[in-house]
């Protein structure tokens, strides 16, 4: 059977565990995944005409203008041809969502929901080794030696941005700028919630919902992860 030219978005709080639950539909459904933050950072790193026009906005603190973004994602969209996908980071506003619609019906909206005191204490907990970007966290997945990376010994840090304080402010800028987003989706009818603390209490959810649009591939149907 031809697979469905699938369309979805994943939206979620920072920390809300968007990352692994992504990984998971990508690896089931066979998805391109097009993750907004990701393709920026490869344009920047590679000094593209667009990733030198992103970072000028980065730099002086900015967001990147509607427009830009739009022009931009379109093209990666573009690129991805024929194969379903999974946009992840865009739309941010209902600007974006709105100039998305108009070219993309979407099938789905996939909203991740984890209370926001979930989230502090999940991230408080998260220690990072910074030259090989490995990630720990004291209540899952603890280093070996507390403090330390398990590969090299050296110390693990807490980035700032996990910072109890720093993670609030940014929660609550998320809610304030993305609330109108899914409002958006949710009068569209495309719009599913999907409540829970963690991401492997999420994900059978998610699975089940998506697994109405799209097939599984052959070796998710085996091993049902």
């Amino acid at each position: 059977m031809a697979t469905k030219l699938f369309k979805s978005v994943i939206l979620g709080a920072p920390a809300s565990g968007k990352g692994t639950i992504s990984s998971r539909i990508v690896k089931n459904f066979n998805l391109e995944h097009i993750s907004s933050g990701d393709k920026l950072r490869l344009n920047i790193q590679n000094q593209t005409p667009v990733g030198k026009e992103v970072a000028k906005y980065l730099q002086s603190g900015q967001l990147v203008p509607d427009d830009l973004m739009i022009k931009f994602i379109t093209g990666e969209i573009q690129a991805v041809g024929d194969k379903p996908w999974l946009l992840d980071g865009f739309p941010r506003t209902v600007t974006q969502a709105s100039a998305l619609w108009s070219v993309q019906t979407l099938d789905v909206v996939l909203n991740l929901v984890v209370p926001f005191d979930v989230i502090i204490e999940r991230v408080k907990g998260r220690w990072v080794h910074l030259p090989s970007g490995r990630v720990y966290n004291r209540d899952f997945n603890a280093p070996k030696v507390p403090g330390k990376d398990d590969v090299t010994g050296e110390d693990l840090v807490q980035r700032e941005d996990d910072k109890p304080e720093v993670v609030r402010k940014r929660l609550e800028q998320y809610e304030q700028m993305t609330r109108p987003v899914i409002d958006y989706y949710r009068k569209k009818g495309v719009l599913q919630d999907f409540q829970g603390n963690t991401s492997d209490e999420i994900w059978p959810k998610v699975l089940n919902c998506l697994a109405t649009y799209i097939p599984l591939n052959i070796t998710a149907q085996k091993s049902k992860i």
